[in-house]
Protein backbone atom coordinates (compact mmCIF):
# COMPACT_ATOMS: atom_id res chain seq x y z
CA UNK A 1 0.00 0.00 0.00
CA UNK A 2 1.54 3.37 -0.43
CA UNK A 3 2.70 5.46 1.77
CA UNK A 4 1.49 8.42 2.39
CA UNK A 5 2.98 12.21 3.20
CA UNK A 6 1.01 14.13 5.79
CA UNK A 7 -0.84 15.79 3.54
CA UNK A 8 -2.90 12.70 2.85
CA UNK A 9 -4.17 11.26 -0.12
CA UNK A 10 -1.78 11.81 -2.72
CA UNK A 11 -3.05 13.09 -6.16
CA UNK A 12 -1.71 11.96 -9.25
CA UNK A 13 -2.36 10.05 -13.00
CA UNK A 14 -2.70 7.32 -15.25
CA UNK A 15 0.15 7.32 -17.66
CA UNK A 16 0.14 3.94 -20.49
CA UNK A 17 2.67 1.19 -20.18
CA UNK A 18 4.33 2.27 -23.34
CA UNK A 19 6.55 4.76 -23.25
CA UNK A 20 5.41 5.14 -19.20
CA UNK A 21 9.13 5.74 -18.22
CA UNK A 22 9.99 8.54 -20.55
CA UNK A 23 6.34 10.63 -19.83
CA UNK A 24 6.81 10.00 -16.11
CA UNK A 25 9.91 11.13 -15.98
CA UNK A 26 8.91 14.24 -18.00
CA UNK A 27 6.14 15.22 -15.77
CA UNK A 28 6.92 14.40 -12.27
CA UNK A 29 8.10 17.71 -11.82
CA UNK A 30 5.29 19.34 -12.16
CA UNK A 31 4.00 17.73 -8.69
CA UNK A 32 2.19 14.81 -9.53
CA UNK A 33 2.18 12.32 -6.72
CA UNK A 34 1.12 8.62 -7.75
CA UNK A 35 1.14 6.57 -11.20
CA UNK A 36 -1.31 4.30 -12.19
CA UNK A 37 0.10 2.41 -15.06
CA UNK A 38 -2.15 1.05 -17.41
CA UNK A 39 -1.48 -1.92 -20.43
CA UNK A 40 -4.46 -1.58 -22.27
CA UNK A 41 -5.58 -4.79 -23.03
CA UNK A 42 -2.61 -6.81 -22.68
CA UNK A 43 0.33 -6.85 -21.13
CA UNK A 44 1.89 -10.22 -22.15
CA UNK A 45 4.88 -9.93 -23.78
CA UNK A 46 5.92 -6.61 -21.78
CA UNK A 47 9.12 -7.40 -19.07
CA UNK A 48 7.61 -5.91 -16.51
CA UNK A 49 10.68 -6.51 -13.63
CA UNK A 50 12.61 -4.13 -16.32
CA UNK A 51 10.06 -1.85 -16.66
CA UNK A 52 9.58 -1.91 -12.80
CA UNK A 53 12.98 -1.27 -12.42
CA UNK A 54 13.29 1.95 -14.86
CA UNK A 55 9.83 3.36 -13.03
CA UNK A 56 11.49 3.31 -9.79
CA UNK A 57 14.77 4.78 -10.83
CA UNK A 58 12.99 7.44 -12.36
CA UNK A 59 10.98 7.66 -9.02
CA UNK A 60 13.80 7.56 -6.91
CA UNK A 61 14.56 10.60 -5.03
CA UNK A 62 10.68 12.15 -4.74
CA UNK A 63 8.28 10.76 -2.58
CA UNK A 64 5.57 9.70 -5.67
CA UNK A 65 4.91 5.94 -6.04
CA UNK A 66 3.15 3.64 -8.22
CA UNK A 67 -0.77 3.23 -7.12
CA UNK A 68 -1.82 0.48 -9.30
CA UNK A 69 -1.51 -1.25 -12.55
CA UNK A 70 -4.35 -1.67 -14.92
CA UNK A 71 -5.81 -3.51 -17.81
CA UNK A 72 -8.69 -3.09 -19.61
CA UNK A 73 -9.69 -6.28 -21.34
CA UNK A 74 -12.75 -8.98 -21.16
CA UNK A 75 -11.30 -11.38 -19.43
CA UNK A 76 -14.33 -13.68 -19.54
CA UNK A 77 -14.42 -14.56 -23.09
CA UNK A 78 -12.32 -16.77 -25.18
CA UNK A 79 -10.94 -15.33 -28.14
CA UNK A 80 -7.11 -14.79 -28.14
CA UNK A 81 -7.20 -10.86 -26.91
CA UNK A 82 -9.40 -12.19 -24.37
CA UNK A 83 -7.04 -14.70 -23.09
CA UNK A 84 -4.48 -12.92 -23.43
CA UNK A 85 -6.03 -10.02 -21.26
CA UNK A 86 -7.04 -13.50 -18.67
CA UNK A 87 -3.08 -13.80 -18.67
CA UNK A 88 -2.06 -10.11 -18.03
CA UNK A 89 -4.46 -10.19 -15.06
CA UNK A 90 -2.43 -13.21 -14.01
CA UNK A 91 0.71 -11.65 -14.69
CA UNK A 92 0.13 -8.32 -12.74
CA UNK A 93 -0.88 -10.13 -9.34
CA UNK A 94 2.51 -11.64 -9.98
CA UNK A 95 4.17 -8.43 -10.37
CA UNK A 96 2.28 -6.14 -8.71
CA UNK A 97 5.08 -5.67 -5.54
CA UNK A 98 7.90 -5.14 -8.20
CA UNK A 99 5.85 -1.60 -8.76
CA UNK A 100 5.69 -0.89 -5.44
CA UNK A 101 2.01 -1.80 -5.03
CA UNK A 102 -0.34 -3.78 -3.81
CA UNK A 103 -3.24 -3.08 -6.76
CA UNK A 104 -4.30 -4.37 -10.09
CA UNK A 105 -7.12 -2.44 -11.74
CA UNK A 106 -9.36 -3.32 -14.61
CA UNK A 107 -12.23 -4.13 -16.15
CA UNK A 108 -14.46 -7.57 -14.92
CA UNK A 109 -14.97 -8.17 -18.27
CA UNK A 110 -18.58 -9.87 -19.29
CA UNK A 111 -20.22 -12.37 -21.30
CA UNK A 112 -20.81 -10.63 -25.00
CA UNK A 113 -24.12 -9.79 -25.78
CA UNK A 114 -25.53 -11.26 -22.31
CA UNK A 115 -27.30 -9.53 -19.28
CA UNK A 116 -25.24 -8.50 -16.13
CA UNK A 117 -27.01 -11.52 -14.58
CA UNK A 118 -26.12 -13.38 -17.05
CA UNK A 119 -22.50 -12.31 -16.95
CA UNK A 120 -22.11 -13.05 -13.02
CA UNK A 121 -21.74 -16.70 -12.94
CA UNK A 122 -18.45 -16.23 -15.38
CA UNK A 123 -17.19 -13.31 -12.97
CA UNK A 124 -17.47 -15.61 -10.32
CA UNK A 125 -15.61 -18.25 -12.20
CA UNK A 126 -12.77 -16.31 -13.60
CA UNK A 127 -12.34 -13.75 -10.17
CA UNK A 128 -12.94 -16.45 -7.41
CA UNK A 129 -9.81 -17.90 -8.76
CA UNK A 130 -7.62 -14.80 -9.32
CA UNK A 131 -8.91 -13.41 -6.27
CA UNK A 132 -7.10 -16.75 -3.80
CA UNK A 133 -4.04 -16.34 -5.99
CA UNK A 134 -3.99 -12.27 -5.22
CA UNK A 135 -4.85 -12.81 -1.64
CA UNK A 136 -1.92 -15.48 -0.88
CA UNK A 137 0.49 -12.52 -2.47
CA UNK A 138 -1.38 -9.90 -0.37
CA UNK A 139 -2.38 -8.16 -3.56
CA UNK A 140 -6.14 -6.47 -3.80
CA UNK A 141 -8.34 -5.98 -7.20
CA UNK A 142 -10.54 -3.01 -8.43
CA UNK A 143 -12.63 -3.14 -11.01
CA UNK A 144 -13.73 0.08 -12.66
CA UNK A 145 -17.10 1.57 -13.12
CA UNK A 146 -17.38 2.43 -16.65
CA UNK A 147 -20.25 1.10 -18.57
CA UNK A 148 -17.86 1.60 -22.16
CA UNK A 149 -21.17 2.59 -23.73
CA UNK A 150 -23.44 -0.91 -23.36
CA UNK A 151 -26.36 -1.33 -21.24
CA UNK A 152 -27.81 -3.74 -18.47
CA UNK A 153 -29.16 -5.99 -20.94
CA UNK A 154 -26.02 -6.53 -23.18
CA UNK A 155 -22.46 -4.76 -23.52
CA UNK A 156 -19.06 -5.87 -23.74
CA UNK A 157 -16.10 -5.20 -20.97
CA UNK A 158 -17.38 -4.79 -17.64
CA UNK A 159 -20.44 -5.97 -15.38
CA UNK A 160 -19.23 -2.99 -12.36
CA UNK A 161 -20.79 -0.05 -13.77
CA UNK A 162 -23.29 0.54 -11.15
CA UNK A 163 -24.60 0.00 -7.52
CA UNK A 164 -27.10 -2.83 -8.53
CA UNK A 165 -24.20 -4.57 -10.35
CA UNK A 166 -21.77 -4.13 -7.51
CA UNK A 167 -24.29 -5.94 -5.45
CA UNK A 168 -24.58 -8.52 -7.70
CA UNK A 169 -20.79 -8.87 -7.74
CA UNK A 170 -19.92 -8.77 -4.09
CA UNK A 171 -23.11 -11.29 -3.63
CA UNK A 172 -21.57 -13.71 -5.69
CA UNK A 173 -18.43 -13.24 -4.81
CA UNK A 174 -17.66 -11.68 -1.42
CA UNK A 175 -14.01 -11.58 -1.34
CA UNK A 176 -12.56 -8.98 0.93
CA UNK A 177 -9.47 -7.97 -1.66
CA UNK A 178 -12.10 -7.35 -4.01
CA UNK A 179 -13.25 -3.92 -4.41
CA UNK A 180 -13.80 -0.83 -6.81
CA UNK A 181 -11.77 1.53 -9.29
CA UNK A 182 -14.45 4.47 -8.80
CA UNK A 183 -14.85 7.83 -10.45
CA UNK A 184 -18.05 10.21 -9.94
CA UNK A 185 -17.73 10.69 -14.20
CA UNK A 186 -19.21 7.19 -15.08
CA UNK A 187 -22.22 7.52 -12.46
CA UNK A 188 -22.93 11.34 -13.48
CA UNK A 189 -23.39 9.89 -17.17
CA UNK A 190 -25.50 7.76 -16.32
CA UNK A 191 -27.49 10.76 -14.40
CA UNK A 192 -26.42 9.11 -10.76
CA UNK A 193 -25.58 11.21 -7.67
CA UNK A 194 -22.29 10.04 -7.02
CA UNK A 195 -22.23 12.07 -3.37
CA UNK A 196 -24.95 9.65 -1.96
CA UNK A 197 -23.62 6.58 -3.77
CA UNK A 198 -19.92 7.47 -2.28
CA UNK A 199 -21.23 7.71 1.20
CA UNK A 200 -22.51 4.52 1.24
CA UNK A 201 -19.75 2.68 -0.75
CA UNK A 202 -16.40 3.60 0.06
CA UNK A 203 -15.79 1.12 2.28
CA UNK A 204 -14.97 -0.83 -1.07
CA UNK A 205 -13.37 2.09 -2.89
CA UNK A 206 -9.75 1.34 -3.40
CA UNK A 207 -8.48 3.43 -6.04
CA UNK A 208 -9.92 6.72 -7.81
CA UNK A 209 -9.65 7.69 -11.07
CA UNK A 210 -9.70 11.68 -10.94
CA UNK A 211 -12.31 12.41 -14.00
CA UNK A 212 -15.64 14.27 -13.88
CA UNK A 213 -18.38 15.07 -15.78
CA UNK A 214 -20.40 18.04 -17.35
CA UNK A 215 -24.07 17.52 -17.88
CA UNK A 216 -26.21 19.99 -19.78
CA UNK A 217 -28.97 20.23 -17.83
CA UNK A 218 -30.26 22.24 -20.52
CA UNK A 219 -30.09 19.92 -23.31
CA UNK A 220 -31.91 17.11 -21.11
CA UNK A 221 -34.93 19.60 -20.69
CA UNK A 222 -35.48 20.35 -24.06
CA UNK A 223 -33.71 17.15 -26.33
CA UNK A 224 -33.60 14.23 -23.67
CA UNK A 225 -30.67 11.78 -23.32
CA UNK A 226 -31.31 9.67 -26.69
CA UNK A 227 -31.72 12.69 -29.32
CA UNK A 228 -28.55 13.97 -31.29
CA UNK A 229 -26.86 16.47 -29.07
CA UNK A 230 -24.62 15.37 -26.42
CA UNK A 231 -25.99 15.90 -22.69
CA UNK A 232 -22.90 15.29 -21.07
CA UNK A 233 -18.85 15.33 -20.83
CA UNK A 234 -16.65 13.57 -20.08
CA UNK A 235 -13.86 16.80 -18.09
CA UNK A 236 -10.40 16.75 -15.98
CA UNK A 237 -11.06 17.69 -12.31
CA UNK A 238 -11.26 21.28 -12.11
CA UNK A 239 -13.54 21.66 -15.28
CA UNK A 240 -16.62 19.31 -14.12
CA UNK A 241 -19.55 19.34 -12.55
CA UNK A 242 -18.62 17.31 -8.77
CA UNK A 243 -17.37 18.83 -5.77
CA UNK A 244 -14.39 17.31 -5.06
CA UNK A 245 -14.15 18.92 -1.83
CA UNK A 246 -17.08 16.62 -0.60
CA UNK A 247 -15.78 13.76 -2.00
CA UNK A 248 -12.52 14.13 -0.79
CA UNK A 249 -14.07 14.47 2.68
CA UNK A 250 -15.77 11.44 2.78
CA UNK A 251 -12.49 9.68 1.77
CA UNK A 252 -10.63 10.85 4.53
CA UNK A 253 -13.78 10.62 7.25
CA UNK A 254 -13.51 7.11 5.83
CA UNK A 255 -9.64 6.58 6.39
CA UNK A 256 -9.37 6.14 2.33
CA UNK A 257 -5.83 4.78 1.86
CA UNK A 258 -5.60 5.27 -2.00
CA UNK A 259 -4.98 8.02 -4.69
CA UNK A 260 -6.71 9.70 -7.25
CA UNK A 261 -5.26 9.55 -10.21
CA UNK A 262 -6.35 11.51 -12.91
CA UNK A 263 -7.35 9.98 -16.36
CA UNK A 264 -6.69 12.07 -18.62
CA UNK A 265 -7.75 11.79 -22.80
CA UNK A 266 -11.03 12.59 -22.71
CA UNK A 267 -11.60 16.49 -21.62
CA UNK A 268 -13.49 18.28 -25.01
CA UNK A 269 -11.59 21.39 -24.12
CA UNK A 270 -8.26 20.26 -22.30
CA UNK A 271 -7.43 17.85 -25.24
CA UNK A 272 -4.26 17.78 -27.93
CA UNK A 273 -1.79 20.57 -27.27
CA UNK A 274 -3.55 21.61 -24.48
CA UNK A 275 -4.08 17.81 -22.53
CA UNK A 276 -1.31 18.76 -19.72
CA UNK A 277 -1.99 22.01 -19.03
CA UNK A 278 -5.49 20.58 -18.12
CA UNK A 279 -3.76 18.05 -16.48
CA UNK A 280 -1.50 19.90 -14.05
CA UNK A 281 -4.62 22.38 -13.68
CA UNK A 282 -6.64 19.29 -12.28
CA UNK A 283 -3.43 18.65 -9.96
CA UNK A 284 -3.01 21.76 -8.52
CA UNK A 285 -7.20 21.80 -8.23
CA UNK A 286 -7.53 18.39 -6.60
CA UNK A 287 -4.77 19.07 -4.63
CA UNK A 288 -6.68 22.56 -2.57
CA UNK A 289 -9.68 20.55 -2.66
CA UNK A 290 -7.63 18.36 -0.15
CA UNK A 291 -6.55 21.18 2.16
CA UNK A 292 -3.13 22.27 0.00
CA UNK A 293 0.20 21.59 1.98
CA UNK A 294 0.47 20.54 5.46
CA UNK A 295 1.10 23.15 7.83
CA UNK A 296 2.51 21.86 11.41
CA UNK A 297 0.18 23.33 14.41
CA UNK A 298 1.51 25.81 17.24
CA UNK A 299 2.72 23.90 20.15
Amino acid sequence: MAKFSKEGIKIGTIVKADGAVSVIRQILPYGFESFEITFGGSAVNIDLKKMAEEVKAVLAGSNAVISSVGIYGNPLENEPKDRETLKSWELLIDNAHLFGTDLVCGFTGRVRGKSIEESIPRYKEVFGGLSKIAKDKNVRLAFENCSMGWSWKSGDHNIAINPKAWELMFDALPAENIGLEWEPCHQMVQLIDPIPQLRKWVKKVFHLHGKDATICRDVILESGIIGPAQFAYHRTPGFGDSNWSDIITILRQNNYQGTIDIEGWHDPVYKKELEMTGQVHGLNYLKRCRGGDFVENPV
